[in-house]
């Protein structure tokens, strides 16, 4: 009897995103990447692409980029140690996302002006602690920022619905800190920043009041979770991603452990705990009058 024809269910074109992905977060070129798994730089980049290879290639590629085979070929949960490696997978699949729902401190990188992206370059160099080779961060640094600015582009270009979920206490917090990197910084350093921090949150103010088709900003104030998060949809996929890193006041891109996962029970939990979170925010004019409060008791001093 004929064979059925067979489907393979694995998405070559998602796991080449993530050999991509785990490759800048490890910090290799193409070309060092197939000098030791001694290939040529055109079978790398054939690899990133989608297509197929050796299973025994695989998992000489995980052990090399520091991951596992099941990461690689996206079995549930997808882990990112580096910020630049999740950010970077973060812009892959919102390129095809028609819907985002979003929690992060202080506020998705989405909705931040590109001002706003200027201090956390500077906020990025100050946050580096004491002995820190500078060149080499310097480096990680511009990469992080590049990948961010085209998340934006992106997100401006293509207007994705975006729900975003604010915690008022984490906002407070952000004002009264300012755009800084540590806490010892000159007296009037910390003004500018605190003023940028106002100029922030009325920038929200005013996207709330204007209220955009594809831009949803919801303040909440109770407490938020630990783990900020985003869940991505597109006609294809329903993705979560769980983030320790922070691109706030006193951020963090080096130290933690991100996840990414197309559970659908994880993916089901956070929509749900997305609407329940919704239902009792602050939204639209009344949202927008909630942080011209918040800024008016958060004097500039």
């Amino acid at each position: 009897m004929p064979t059925s024809a067979f489907t393979s269910h694995i998405d070559y074109a998602a796991m080449g995103d993530r050999l991509r992905a785990y490759r800048m977060g490890a910090g290799l070129q193409a070309d060092e990447v197939a000098q030791q798994l001694g290939v040529s730089r055109a079978v790398v980049y054939r690899m990133e692409k989608g297509e197929i290879v050796k299973i025994d290639t695989l998992e000489r590629l995980a052990h090399l980029l520091g991951t596992s085979l099941a990461s690689l070929l996206g079995v549930e949960a997808e882990y990112y140690a580096s910020a630049l490696a999740l950010f970077e997978r973060m812009r892959q699949i919102e390129q095809t996302s028609d819907r985002i729902l979003a929690h992060f401190e202080p506020i998705s990188v989405l909705l931040m002006s590109e001002q706003y992206l200027g201090y956390l370059t500077l906020m990025l160099e100050e946050a580096l602690p004491q002995g820190t080779d500078a060149s080499a961060q310097a480096q990680q640094t511009h990469q992080i920022m590049d990948i961010l600015r085209e998340r934006k582009l992106n997100f401006e270009r293509r207007k994705p619905h975006i729900v975003s979920l604010i915690g008022l206490r984490e906002l407070e917090r952000f004002v009264q800190t300012g755009l800084i990197g540590r806490m010892d910084m000159p007296a009037q350093v910390r003004r500018e920043r605190r003023q940028a921090a106002h100029h922030e949150v009325l920038r929200i103010a005013e996207l709330m009041d204007s209220e955009p088709w594809y831009a949803q900003v919801g303040l909440v104030d109770d407490a938020m979770p630990s783990a900020t998060y985003q869940v991505l949809i597109g006609a294809g996929h329903r993705v979560l991603m769980h983030s320790p890193f922070r691109l706030g006041e006193l951020p963090n891109v080096r130290n933690g452990m991100a996840m990414v996962t197309a559970s659908q029970e994880a993916v089901a939990l956070h929509e749900r705990m997305t609407t329940h979170l919704w239902a009792t925010a602050s939204k639209g004019k009344a949202g927008a009058q909630r942080l011209r409060d918040l800024l008016a008791r958060c004097p500039i001093a």
